[in-house]
């Protein structure tokens, strides 16, 4: 039969509808799946279900579902429906549209999105009570169980606040004198926008104004709430978050913030103009808390949240709001797993949904700026600090003029004469003192004085760091760690390695060598390793039971020091070295912060910046405080090179073991680059860092015009080569690292 033999009629038959949901599963797949939904199951787009996917079975997140016509090919089925709470739709939409923009595959996106489900449910918590029934026979032990029962306790708790064994409470049940009953579970605090109204002063009031008309419109505003330090930012943006609480009972509000040194300050501010405590968001929530808080924010019942950036993809129900602060802040950029910048990204979740964000900083990022200039967001601006307290004197000491010098025994010193003789004026006045260096540990190099080798982690370029306090050397990029040996490991010669350049340990040690009398601690991660630390450190200096106070960048920014009135950066030029695009501004921008720790209050401030290249652009704008003629000079420059914000720039990084292979690939790669107007690409090159934990690293640039789909071309290319195994790709749109 040929094929003109065929009655056309016979093949017009109508196939079967069927209800398909589209499923985007918890695995490296380029894209959301299709399944059949069985009969009688009822799904939602939100919801969790169980999939095959190969031979196995995988977690996924509905997107969509819809009556599909049958194919000719059979779809496999869901297998079960998750009781989970279900991801609102907003927020699941945001979070597809993101592994788009990061050209991240859905499901491994989303498994860091409701990651805090892997947690299984906490279940219903039972404590032991009096019933008011006597016991039969009352022992000593159970009498001091019945001591310790006037509170709920469970029966852990319970035992071990009488010093009994379980067996004595449960004895007591079994006579009906103790019963277990289910406590209500623990709520969240709500928070009240009327419950402490601050008084602002007019320059607070005229912008606090400003963000209320602009609230009364409605609609995407993004608005820059530009303040030099100490101008009380954020006391106006909690304004804000006031308004939007009181206008709708159900809205919901983010703050984020950079570092979780900063979340005690900010969450103590909170609960003081609020009421109740905010609900906090950061990597040192146990998993059970994780749970609870994507249950509450998934509910609704989570009303204001104060976190890290990955708060920003929390299920929320209806968010209204969302404020950064300090957001020049290069930690609002994830640089590890799914790599994106939470500042961007925040305003295009308020710009998908309708809502006002607030980017709050006294140095904003040059692409902020750059949007305010041209419009694109209200420019509100505070120029003058809180009261009567004044912004600091600055002063360049010119260290080719002024060096430190060496010790008796012939050590380096990193503290010049002038630095010294300022902090003796300060400590005799009573007031306090920041020594402000960006290096963790004592040294950041230990180098052998016999053969010349410097020490690194094992299979990595990484330099190890010195920390004296703990008598190890410890890389900071892989977390390795060993103790400091006698001997170089290289040449065998003994007691050889020497500390090479200071770090906050080595400036404590010379603190405490000149200024004996003075209570002097070091403010760093190391010292401050959590949440309960740092708050117990910052209430040191509070209370001023610290004269000096070395720190890291942990203490540069949203800290208010009453009694601190002098500031000394010991060495200003250590961020302008390398070959990041981003050195100068953010130099300048941490210096500024750093400085601006000094003279909140009503005492005047100083301070004091040592630097090898006083002549630097950066070192006279902050000794002028000309904010401006640093950031139109970098503009100047960025543009000139189309850098951003006046360009878009991703990378591509490739590791692995075989350095052959890796070759091989990154040149095959490079023969297939489209041929784009409008986008250049450079590479391959090995990284800065081209050996890591055993992997070798190339990277390859790419810079586009403004006005190029620069994801669509990267999405492009990189289909053009089929990788091997052995290679790990990573893209990375907006590249904040160049390591």
């Amino acid at each position: 039969m040929s094929p003109s033999d065929i009655n056309p009629t016979l093949l017009d038959f109508d196939l079967p509808s069927q209800v398909v949901a589209k499923v985007a599963v918890l695995a490296p797949v380029a894209e959301v799946l299709d399944y059949a939904v069985p009969d009688g199951m009822a799904l939602e787009v939100g919801d969790h279900v169980m999939v095959p996917l190969a031979h196995h079975k995988v977690r996924g997140v509905v997107a969509s579902v819809e009556a599909a016509q049958a194919t000719h090919f059979k779809l496999k089925a869901v297998v079960a429906k998750i009781d989970d709470p279900p991801v609102p739709r907003a927020s699941l939409e945001f979070w597809l549209w993101a592994t788009g923009w990061t050209l991240t595959p859905p499901g491994v996106f989303l498994n860091g999105c409701i990651g805090a489900l892997k947690t299984p449910k906490a279940q219903a918590k039972q404590a032991y009570v009096l019933t008011g029934a006597q016991p039969a026979k009352l022992t000593r032990a159970r009498e001091r169980v019945m001591e310790q029962a006037v509170v709920s306790l469970s029966l852990t708790e319970l035992s071990q606040a009488a010093g009994v064994s379980p067996s004595v409470i449960k004895g007591l049940e079994t006579e009906g004198v103790m019963a277990r009953v289910e406590v209500a579970a623990e709520v969240f605090g709500v928070p009240d926008p009327q419950f402490k109204t601050p008084a602002l002063n007019p320059s607070q009031a005229a912008a606090d104004e400003l963000l209320r008309q602009k609230q009364a419109v409605g609609g995407f505003c993004p608005v820059l709430l530009d303040g030099v330090t100490g101008s009380g930012k954020t006391e106006v943006y909690l304004e804000s978050v006031a308004r939007t609480l009181s206008r709708d009972p159900k809205a919901q509000v983010l703050i984020l913030l950079p570092e979780i040194a900063l979340t005690q300050a900010v969450m103590a501010r909170l609960k003081a103009r609020f009421g109740a405590d905010p609900v906090p968001w950061h990597s040192a929530l146990t998993p059970s808390q994780r749970r609870k808080i994507w249950e509450g924010v998934a509910s609704g019942e989570v009303r204001l949240v104060v976190g890290a950036r990955s708060a920003l993809f929390l299920p929320y129900l209806k968010l209204d709001l969302i404020v950064v602060d300090e957001e020049h802040d290069g930690s609002y950029k994830q640089e590890e797993g799914v790599r994106y910048q939470a500042r961007d990204l925040a305003v295009v979740r308020a710009h998908r949904d309708k809502f006002m964000i607030i980017l709050a900083s006294a140095t904003p990022s040059l692409e902020s700026l750059s949007n305010a200039q041209k419009g694109r967001y209200e420019w509100i601006r505070l120029t003058e600090r809180h009261g009567t307290a004044q912004l600091p004197d600055i002063h360049l000491i010119d260290m080719k003029v002024h060096p430190p010098g060496k010790t008796e025994m012939g050590d380096p010193l990193w503290l010049s004469a002038p630095l010294v003789a300022e902090i003796e004026h300060t400590l005799a006045r009573k007031e306090q003192v920041l020594l402000f260096l960006n290096r963790r540990g004592y040294a950041p190099l230990v180098l052998c004085r016999a053969c010349g080798e410097r020490m690194t982690a094992p299979n990595t370029d990484s330099w190890l760091v010195e920390h004296r306090a703990t008598g190890r050397l410890v890389c900071h990029l892989t977390g390795f760690s060993m103790k400091k040996p006698d001997r170089c490991p290289h040449c065998g010669a003994l007691d050889s390695l020497a500390a090479i350049g200071p770090g906050v340990e080595r400036i404590l040690e010379e603190v405490r060598s000149r200024f004996p009398a003075a209570r002097a601690e070091i403010f760093s991660s190391d010292t401050t390793p959590d949440a309960a630390s740092s708050e117990a450190l910052i209430k040191r200096v509070q209370d001023h039971d610290t004269d000096i106070l070395v720190a890291t960048q942990a203490a540069a920014k949203g800290h208010n020091f009453l009694n601190l009135t002098l500031v000394g950066i010991v060495d200003a030029d250590l961020g302008l070295k390398g070959g990041d695009l981003r050195a100068a501004e953010r130099t300048f921008q941490l210096l500024a912060q750093a400085t601006g720790r000094a003279g909140r209050a009503h005492k005047a401030g100083k301070a004091l910046l040592q630097t090898y290249s006083p002549e630097h652009p950066v070192m006279q704008a902050l000794k002028a405080q000309d904010r401006e003629a640093f950031y139109a000079y970098e503009q100047m420059t960025r543009e000139l090179a189309k850098f951003p914000p006046f360009g878009r720039l991703a990378a591509v990084i490739m590791s692995s073991k075989d350095q052959a292979e890796l070759n091989r690939f990154s040149r095959e790669l490079a023969l297939t680059i489209p041929n784009t107007d409008g986008v250049e690409v450079y590479g391959p090159a090995d990284a800065p860092l081209s050996l890591v934990r055993g992997q070798w690293r190339k990277r390859f640039l790419v810079r586009a015009d403004r006005n190029r789909d620069l994801q669509g071309f990267m999405a492009a290319w990189l289909r053009t080569v089929k990788k091997p195994n052995i290679i790990r790709l990573v893209t990375d749109i907006d590249p904040y690292s160049f390591l």
